[in-house]
């Protein structure tokens, strides 16, 4: 199979990117040791350190969200695979202080033991590390349990949360239970039109027909959601609406933050419609959108489609965390 992509090497896909992240944003990150992003300014060593881990070829998640006020540093695998455990102990090495490190992770088998060996490994050498786990997709179920959960791109706003509290100065315990109570209110679910290809052999991943959609595809298609004709956006919101209104048990008065993430071929001009929609699903049933993002954040290369992320608006601290400025290269910061 044909390649349709600018790459060079397919061995050095993620390094080369990283460099190429790097060089468009030299004042905010620097690549280390060699697929470790992070902040171009450290953050005082009297604060908490935010970090998270994950494959590459999902960009500009999760390392275009190395910033001030987001996370401080993300450690890097190769395309679709998790980093593996001596990588993660390296980046928690360097961030080793006496404020702790919190670790995100992103519910993947491959992220979550590479991640759980280095949390055991920088144990015994004295690091103090607390983590959380991710799994905001809801596709496994409306009743699946959490940790049947895939982490999607729920983990943005998560660790934007988590990092700003961390740079305002607050405790390892108080970032991990900002995170965890914010956490509690992301549900996520993914919609597909096409399929994608690995960007290292060409080779499909997913492949859907012509005229079907599949609402629950989880990252890649993986999921194994439920097929249909294609249908109109207004359609497509209520659908997934419904499903994620479900999981977060959204009542009158509750308030949302919505984002509409792109996995890579939709443009958007669609994005907005559906967000439209959604909007009126949320008012029927009178919940307030305070607002969201319309944008590329997590994509899956080629892939047409969207994940479409609800967080419930927990309390008025999580929201001001959400809101507050960061200059990671790919946050569109809310707040003034």
């Amino acid at each position: 199979m044909i390649m349709k992509k600018f790459i060079n090497y397919p061995e050095n896909l993620t390094v080369e990117l990283l460099e190429g992240l790097a060089t468009a944003y030299p004042q905010k990150v620097k690549v280390v040791d060699p697929k470790i992003v992070v902040r171009a300014t450290p953050k005082a060593e009297d604060k908490v350190a935010v970090i998270t881990l994950g494959g590459s070829g999902h960009e500009p998640a999760l390392s275009g969200f190395v910033g001030e006020g987001f996370l401080d540093a993300s450690v890097v695998g190769d395309i679709f695979a998790a980093p593996n455990a001596v990588a993660v102990l390296a980046a928690l090495k360097m961030f080793k202080r006496d404020a702790g490190i919190l670790l995100v992770i992103l519910n993947h088998a491959g992220d979550v033991m590479s991640a759980n060996m280095a949390m055991k490994m920088a144990a015994r050498e004295g690091i103090k590390v607390k983590s959380i786990m991710v799994s905001d997709d809801i596709s496994a179920g409306l009743d699946a349990a959490t940790e049947d959960r895939r982490g999607l791109a729920g983990s943005i706003p998560l660790c934007k949360v988590a990092g700003a509290a961390a740079e305002e100065g607050k405790s390892l315990d108080e970032v991990l239970e900002i995170a965890e109570k914010f956490n509690a209110g992301i549900a996520t679910l993914a919609v597909a039109m096409t399929g994608c290809t690995h960007p290292q052999t060409g080779q499909p991943i997913s492949e859907l027909g012509d005229d079907e959609m599949e609402i629950g595809m989880g990252q890649h298609g993986e999921a194994g959601g439920s097929r249909s004709k294609i249908l109109t956006a207004e359609e497509t919101a209520k659908s997934m609406f419904g499903n994620l209104s479900a999981v977060l048990k959204l009542a009158e008065g509750d308030k949302i933050y919505v984002m509409m993430n792109g996995v890579g071929a939709t443009t958007p001009m669609e994005l907005a419609v559906v967000l439209k929609n959604v909007k009126e699903c949320a008012a029927e049933i009178g919940v307030e959108v305070i607002g969201g993002m319309i944008d590329e954040i997590l994509t899956v290369q080629e892939m047409a489609g969207f994940q479409m992320v609800i967080c419930k608006i927990c309390c008025e601290t999580c929201q001001k965390y959400l809101y507050a400025k960061s200059n990671a290269p790919y946050w569109t910061s809310l707040g003034e």
